[in-house]
């Protein structure tokens, strides 16, 4: 099972391993406030990617697209989420304020929607 939750939520036990998976870290979060196991900051929308959409609803069927595209060539960023998830949960952290645009939502899609073995 692979659940998501704002950086800002509470730490919950039935959390499992958690991946923090913005390319930046989160704002007013101390790295020791934050309870993660990795920072996969290569799983990522790119650099370009992530200014390109700013977080724009009216882009997200775009930004889903281009995104899943780049997953596609970088199973090095998010094979350990996978992985992960095949020993238990997993949640994908995220700090964006929209909770319905952002990469840990489309991330969570695309791992859901292939079966990597």
């Amino acid at each position: 099972m692979i659940k998501i939750k704002r950086v800002y939520d509470t730490v919950d036990v039935e959390d499992g391993t958690r991946f923090l998976v913005d390319r930046l870290w989160p704002r007013g979060v101390g790295k020791d406030a934050l309870k993660v196991d990795a920072w996969l900051k290569d799983v990522a929308p790119s650099t370009e990617l992530r200014r390109w959409f700013g977080h724009d609803a009216a882009k997200w069927n775009e930004f889903h697209s281009r995104y899943f595209s780049e997953l596609k060539s970088n199973a090095n960023g998010w094979r350990p989420i996978a992985e992960a998830e095949s020993k238990g949960t997993v949640t994908l952290l995220y700090s964006a304020a929209d909770e319905t645009h952002n990469n840990a939502v489309a991330l969570r899609e695309f791992l859901e929607a292939h079966s990597w073995g």
